[in-house]
């Protein structure tokens, strides 16, 4: 499978999975990102971790953490894993692990251009 066909596939995958688990993103331009292919209950770094972790462990029982791949998204990740993991919240970072992997992409803002880069814009 080319990058176009998997990046298709991963997108899917996120839009599918976000029906019923959160997806936490750093930033509204990260929301702004997902938004364009119609990912749902997306959910920013506005306040405090814990509240966060509060919120998410009471509403969901699975969230996907698509936090940046730079340093400070890495060090988000690991924390921000163990305490919803402590909380019962399962895990999945399936598509992160894809963008690391295949992409090159270290801010999840920069999906966009990337998804119009390798011309798969009629898939939206």
């Amino acid at each position: 499978m080319d990058i176009r066909e998997e990046l298709k596939y991963q997108i899917e995958y996120l839009r599918r999975e976000s029906e019923t688990a959160a997806v936490l993103v750093e930033g509204n331009r990260d929301r702004l990102a997902l938004e364009y292919f119609r990912v749902k209950n997306i959910i920013t770094i506005s306040k405090p971790l814990y509240q966060i972790v509060e919120e998410i462990s009471t509403e969901y029982k699975r969230c996907i953490l698509l936090l940046d791949l730079d340093r400070e998204g890495n060090k988000l990740y690991k924390k921000l894993k163990d305490d919803l993991q402590k909380y019962g919240v399962r895990i999945d970072s399936k598509f992160r692990s894809f963008l690391f992997k295949h992409t090159g992409l270290k801010e999840i803002e920069g999906l966009t251009s990337f998804f119009n880069h390798v011309a798969v814009r009629d898939y939206v």
